[in-house]
Order: C-alpha cells, then structure tokens, then sequence
C-alpha cells in the first residue's frame, strides 16, 4: 500500500510540475510570408499595436458595412499548457489539432490497462507468496503451478512492471503538455517555399556526388 501511495504521490508531482511550467510559456511572433502577416506577441506586450483600421463602406440606405481582413487563428501557449496539464487532450482541442486528440486517449487507455493489470497480478502473487511463508499445508490457487520461490520471483517481476507503467505513464502525460505548447508556438510557422531542402548533384574533386542544398 505504501509503495502504490508512492506512486500516486509521483504522478501527483509529475502533474503540479507540468502545471508549474506552462505558467512560464509565452507566445512568439512569427513572421509568416506565405501569409503576408506577422502575428503580433500579447504575452510581453502591454498594449496592442495599433493596426490597420478597418474599413467603413456606405451603401445607397446609408447603413455603415465594416470589413476587415481575418487574422489566422494563432494560440496562446500558455493556455494550451495549462489546458493539457488540467485535463490531458484539452491543450490540442484548444489548437485546434483535433485528430490528436483520440491518440491521447488511446494512450491514458493503454496506460490504464497496464497499471491495473500489473497491479492485480502483484497483489495476487504477493499475497500467495505471503499466505506460504511458514506454512507447509498452504492452498491457493497458484498450488502446483508455482513454487514459493517462483511466486516471489513473479511478484519482484510484476512490481517492476508497475513501477515501469507509473514512469511512463508520466513520461506520456508530460509529453502530450509539450505537444500542446510547441504545437501553439509553431500553429503560423513558415512553411512557404521560402524555406526548403533539396539533394542535388554536384561536382567536387573527387567526382560527382550527391549534396544537400538548403533555401532560407
């Protein structure tokens, strides 16, 4: 009992940890050329940049039409960290990544049947094991299957696959917070054909080889 208080503590600081860190995420401004916009940091700035004011049309009635370019959807970081640290999949709804979403929870399912299964199968060699300690005319349902010392041997092994499940498990949940957060800062990132990397031939002393060209 005491080691799964442990392990529940561990996950515990795990999940403050991440909720820590994604109080100190802030958004960047990235220019994007293959949208001709740069978006604007609100994290550091007080106040916002004045823009472009939207442009007031008036038809024959008289009755005022405002239309304005729409900016692309840019997230805040900040936000898509604390979302997922709260509640795992939040931050990649919140991004709007939605098919990612699925594949989270398909990991807290697999993780969940891991940990119950270790857990039960420990529990049940553990307490046989115990149940022949000192006792010559045990019966349990393991008898004629597994000796005491193979009993105590499979019960080392199954703690060793709980502890295994409780870290990655952690590993996981601190994963999909970064996924949220490096997807918000990267949601406009450049991929124009301003950027691109290509192999091509090229000549050199030695002969004629492959190179690897790269466009800024």
């Amino acid at each position: 009992m005491k080691k799964l208080f442990a392990r529940v503590g561990f996950i515990l600081i795990i999940t403050c940890s991440c909720l820590a860190a994604s109080q100190y995420c802030f958004a960047q401004a990235v220019p994007d050329t293959s949208l001709n916009n740069i978006i604007t940091d609100t994290i550091h700035q007080k106040k916002a940049i004045p823009g472009p004011q939207p442009v007031i049309k008036s038809t024959a009635d008289s009755t005022p039409l405002i239309s304005a370019k729409r900016k692309p959807f840019q997230p805040n970081p900040k936000k898509a960290g604390l979302y997922s640290a709260l509640l795992p999949g939040l931050g990649q709804l919140y991004n709007r990544q939605y098919w990612k979403v699925p594949v989270v929870y398909v990991g807290i399912g697999a993780a969940g049947y891991f940990f119950v299964k270790n857990l039960n199968n420990y529990q049940s060699y553990r307490k046989a094991y115990i149940s022949r300690i000192n006792n010559p005319n045990y019966t349990d349902k393991y008898t004629g299957i597994y000796t005491p010392e193979q009993l105590q041997q499979l019960q080392n092994d199954y703690n060793k696959y709980l502890d295994l499940t409780v870290l990655l498990s952690a590993v996981g949940y601190t994963l999909q917070v970064l996924d949220a957060i490096t997807s918000a800062h990267l949601k406009n990132f450049d991929i124009s054909r301003d950027i691109s990397m290509r192999l091509s031939p090229v000549a050199t002393p030695q002969g004629v080889g492959l190179g690897l060209v790269m466009n800024f």
